[in-house]
């Protein structure tokens, strides 16, 4: 997919959450292709490395990857001062990371809600309390927050990841009335039926099924990675300046 320019972005910080693969390998891709300053955080570290030969072979420019379990707040912490003391103060935060893990509601216990949680939204707060100094520093940025229609739809196996989706909008909706006066703008993204590796190999194998499940979409092509990287590119754009508090859809019109 070509990408819209945006030359607002040329030059920016950008750092993104769970970069290494998936959508948010598509978002460091697209960011780096706007020749903006990109840092992602991943756990995979070999994921992360090999996404950082190929983005700077297509565009001759390295990603910073600094390589971090997001469950562990203090190493999330630490991860983003790296990033902050080689690059300077992010313009862009992409809180992409999240696992959405298949649950019974009956079996599932306190301690896999809790991990649930923390891979969901936990570090989403804190990444956020994080950056929201450096934007303040800098006059001002663009959170971008990942939601799911997971949460919109009810999936009946998705119980936690569902609840965590929904409360980002609520997150992004209360940290862009706090945040706005330093013209920071917070927005949601909630993506329908992405097939990303992960998602075939998990959950998706049957490409019948999943030809079925796009029969529902009122636009029948497949959702893509880059589909969401694009709305990504103009939230972070200053194109995208007087809008905040917002979750925008990308499912295809999933019905």
């Amino acid at each position: 997919m070509t990408h819209a320019l945006y030359p607002s972005l040329a030059g920016r910080v950008v750092l993104i959450t769970g970069g290494a693969s998936g959508i948010g390998a598509a978002f460091v891709r697209a960011f780096a292709a706007q020749k903006a300053r990109v840092a992602f955080l991943d756990i995979d570290a070999v994921a992360g490395e090999a996404l950082v030969r190929e983005v700077t072979d297509a565009s001759g420019s390295a990603p910073l990857f600094a390589p971090c379990d997001l469950l562990d707040i203090d190493a999330l912490r630490a991860a983003m001062a790296k990033v902050h003391a080689t690059l300077g103060d992010a313009a862009v935060l992409v809180n992409n990371a999240a696992n959405d893990q298949r649950q019974v509601l009956s079996e599932v216990t306190p301690a896999e809600f809790d991990w649930s949680i923390a891979v969901n939204l936990k570090h989403v707060f804190f990444a956020a309390q994080a950056v929201v100094p450096q934007m303040q520093a800098r006059g001002g940025g663009s959170i971008i927050n990942m939601s799911s229609v997971a949460w919109t739809r009810g999936a009946p196996a998705l119980p936690v990841y569902a609840a965590a989706k929904a409360a980002i909008v609520g997150f992004t909706n209360s940290l862009a009335r706090s945040v706005g006066p330093d013209r920071i703008r917070v927005n949601a993204i909630a993506p329908g039926m992405v097939i990303t590796e992960r998602q075939r190999r998990l959950w998706y194998p049957d490409e019948q099924k999943i030809a079925e499940l796009r029969t529902r979409q009122d636009i029948p092509d497949a959702v893509t990675p880059d589909d969401i990287a694009c709305l990504a590119l103009f939230l972070a754009s200053d194109e995208s300046s007087r809008i905040t508090r917002q979750c925008f859809t990308v499912d295809g019109g999933l019905g």
